[in-house]
């Protein structure tokens, strides 16, 4: 099909509430390595990979030989029958993930993980509430979006009375208009606040993510993990940890974003990036915890534990270990912030610059002193990287965020290369805004 008919049958066919990037939707035909074609044969450079999802790379080849040579053996089992795949994968997750996470339980998604982890520490501690941050997100189910806050994500009117917020630290946006370090992570002591005030006095835990995806690539600052994770499991809770977009090295010296901050989470979660594009989410937890489950109830998953989506995430895993392991990534992610920062004092739509490893985030800003959100530049600076060949992702709750994070594969020519898009677009959108 070309593009013309995809985008007629698009629109005929698929619900019309799908998100689209750019004026006109991007018809994507193949990939290789960094790279994607679209269906009249125009490259361009992926610094975007699916979500955060294609962290070895388009057509990865380790990938795809391993995947080829599963589809010939076993398409299918479900959770009823475990597979050397299945329980391999397992193994290798309580390998690779911090402290003493040990036991996985296999899901299709990041939500689903979200929503598995949620019910398993309701469960365990016998609480019900839990407090999440303000700009986060968590997925698309019903339970995963009382999570999120953001209210353009919450579809529908079936929302968990359990979940309830409190400010994050968004450093940049400070809610309590202070500044670190001197404001002593002020915005940590809201969680307490909002256990005190909002909830039964015990919960059943703390859920955040450690980089903030959707809500725009917000870093919170030292020591904000550790003192909120110790609130949790002084009011009864867990922590959960949200690594659906920081996983498998993405933030750079570590397999996941926590470990920054030398924090060990209770139960965390993992999708995207697991298996470079196959379905599959995880949910981890300690030996203490998923035992303590046993005899709850009932629980299976059709697809969880499938066949190919392990091998294809044992194959991710061998590749990132080969090819980008995390301290590759966090030297070719300080090269691509290093560009980003000598943007950011060359372009004043920029207003600030954060993130680790490959997940970096720009915001826009009219005017840096009142942080007037640029959304409408974001937009225009679409088209502009677009038609110079490269994709990028957006985000934060005003739309405001350029979301930059390529395969994990990526060279310093590639980042070289992008950064050099990105300038000549934000000179056209400077110069079509007429700002100096």
């Amino acid at each position: 099909m070309d593009r013309q008919e995809i985008l007629e049958k698009q629109r005929a066919y698929l619900w019309p509430n799908h998100i689209v990037y750019y004026t006109e939707p991007l018809p994507l035909d193949h990939g290789e390595g960094l790279y994607v074609w679209d269906v009249e044969g125009n490259r361009y450079l992926d610094f975007f990979g699916g979500i955060l999802t294609t962290s070895v790379g388009h057509n990865n080849a380790r990938v795809v030989e391993a995947v080829r040579a599963q589809v010939g053996r076993l398409i299918h089992s479900s959770t009823l029958y475990p597979n050397a795949n299945h329980v391999a994968l397992a193994e290798k997750m309580a390998e690779i993930t911090p402290g003493a996470l040990q036991t996985s339980f296999f899901t299709n998604s990041g939500s689903e993980a979200n929503e598995t982890a949620i019910v398993a520490a309701q469960t365990y501690t016998d609480n019900r509430e839990i407090v999440a941050l303000r700009h986060a997100y968590s997925g698309r189910t019903s339970l995963t979006m009382s999570v999120t806050a953001h209210a353009a994500w919450k579809m529908g009117k079936s929302f968990s009375p359990d979940i309830k917020h409190a400010i994050n630290p968004y450093c940049y946006r400070c809610p309590l208009q202070m500044t670190f370090p001197s404001c002593g992570i002020a915005c940590a002591q809201d969680v307490e606040d909002v256990i005190r005030t909002t909830t039964s006095g015990r919960i059943a835990a703390f859920m955040a993510e450690p980089i903030q995806g959707v809500g725009g690539f917000i870093t919170p600052p030292d020591g904000y993990f550790q003192i909120v994770g110790a609130i949790a499991r002084h009011y009864g809770g867990l922590f959960i940890c949200d690594e659906v977009q920081t996983g498998f090295g993405r933030t750079g010296t570590h397999w996941f974003g926590i470990s920054h901050w030398d924090v060990e989470p209770d139960i965390m979660t993992m999708a995207k990036g697991i298996a470079n594009g196959l379905p599959m989410g995880n949910t981890i937890t300690t030996s203490e915890i998923a035992q303590a489950l046993v005899g709850k109830g009932l629980t299976l998953s059709t697809f969880g534990g499938n066949p190919v989506s392990t091998a294809a995430s044992l194959a991710t895993i061998g590749a990132l270990e080969e090819e980008a392991p995390p301290a590759q990534v966090a030297v070719i992610g300080a090269r691509l912030r290093e560009g980003l920062e000598a943007l950011w004092n060359k372009y004043p739509l920029i207003g600030d610059v954060r993130g680790k490893g490959l997940m970096q985030g720009m915001e826009f800003v009219t005017d840096r002193a009142s942080k007037e959100p640029a959304a409408q530049a974001v937009v225009q600076l679409f088209e502009e990287t677009r038609a110079r060949g490269l994709l990028i992702g957006k985000g934060g709750l005003y739309g405001n965020v350029i979301r930059i994070a390529p395969p994990l594969t990526a060279s310093a020519d590639q980042v070289d290369q992008a950064l050099e898009i990105l300038d000549h677009a934000l000179a056209a959108v400077h110069e079509t805004l007429g700002i100096n």
